[in-house]
């Protein structure tokens, strides 16, 4: 299960108390003071961990205390330093402090490691205080308190591509044969309720990282379906595939209580998720990232027309290419028709938007 979303506590350790002794030994009638130094607490750090794909441990789990560091000792003994506390969090996240609501650090890279509570320092012992018109002092210095504060935690998914579209488009079908991830897939919308990832081998050892999104409808930047929940997700890919159901009849205006039965002769069949004709499908999406994120709307954009292997399907993807004015590649994701060329172009979008980000 992907847990997108956290809210933790974190406290570094405390550092220990300096310690107040005298030295006492046989045959030294005179021992001067030797208290040792607390030891510091211990940090908290976090760090982006490859292979940690999701913050479930930190959903269950709300509180992360570091070690407080041990009391000084006499003969000049010093406190151990507190161990300090590894969060070993996704590539990808972000940190957030909750209550002040600014970004802290944001861990795009796997081994990225910050510091997000300090720890207390030891306090001094009374032989630290020691000098020639004070020689026996009495005082020490208590450790100082860690740092404290709560983190929202929140993951953005890192991946080359990602599939946008109305439900039932067939995104879930269509990762589940470029890669080796198994997404749920049925015939109700909404099917896929949490991202999925999968990797898409290519010829010559190439590889990129494919994102399903769960399926937009109109109005999900306010909350509508399952809202903007998820669409943070695909602001991190270079590329957006955008895939449009092109072989499904779809009916427009009339209530579901006015239509027949499905299948029947009077009456097109209304596909659940599949409300839209090829070309409102396709501007909904476009209007819902553009309302989202204007960075998101701006990304390199590959339209593909799914389910043309059913009847008409061929002509409502060259329709939807003259209505849209550009490119708009056939496919079909249950047969394979056209996947070939799909994952070869979307590899030459996603090479020039990286050669276009290390550039600047």
């Amino acid at each position: 299960m992907l847990v997108d979303r956290a809210e933790i506590y974190v406290r570094a350790g405390k550092g220990g108390d300096g310690c107040v002794s005298f030295r006492r030994e046989k045959f030294i009638p005179k021992g001067g003071p030797d208290g040792g130094d607390g030891g510091d607490g211990g940090n908290v750090y976090a760090v982006a961990t490859a292979g940690v794909d999701t913050l479930l441990d930190f959903a269950g789990r709300h509180h992360w205390i570091a070690q407080n560091g041990q009391p000084g000792m006499g003969k000049k003994m010093f406190g151990k330093k507190g161990a300090d506390l590894t969060l070993e969090l996704p590539p990808g996240t972000l940190i957030y402090d909750r209550d002040l609501n600014f970004l802290i650090k944001d861990l795009s890279t796997p081994g990225e490691r910050i510091c997000i509570a300090e720890a207390g320092k030891g306090g001094k012992g009374n032989a630290r205080f020691a000098r020639p018109d004070h020689q026996t002092p009495r005082e020490a210095e208590e450790g100082t308190p860690g740092q404290e504060r709560w983190l929202r935690l929140e993951l953005k998914l890192i991946a080359d591509a990602g599939i946008v579209g109305l439900p039932n488009a067939g995104k879930s079908t269509l990762l589940s044969r470029l890669s080796a991830a198994r997404p749920k897939i049925a015939d109700y919308p909404f099917t896929t309720l949490q991202p999925q990832l999968g990797i898409v081998q290519l010829s010559e050892h190439r590889r990129f990282v494919l994102a399903d999104i769960p399926g937009l409808i109109e109005g999900a930047h306010e909350g509508a379906g399952l809202g903007d929940a998820f669409l943070r997700h695909i602001e991190r890919t270079r590329v957006i595939l955008h895939v449009i159901d092109v072989g499904s009849e779809w009916t427009e205006t009339k209530p579901r209580s006015h239509l027949s039965r499905a299948g029947s002769a009077t009456e097109p069949r209304r596909y659940a998720g599949t409300t839209l004709p090829p070309i409102e499908a396709y501007r909904t999406i476009r209007a819902e990232l553009a309302k989202y994120s204007p960075q998101l709307a701006e990304k390199e954009e590959l339209v593909v027309a799914n389910k043309v292997d059913l009847t008409g399907g061929r002509e409502a993807a060259e329709a939807l290419a003259e209505a849209i004015g550009k490119e708009v590649l056939p496919v079909s994701a249950a047969t394979g028709i056209g996947l070939s060329r799909m994952t070869e172009e979307l590899w030459s979008l996603i090479s020039q938007a990286k050669q276009l980000s290390h550039a600047e």
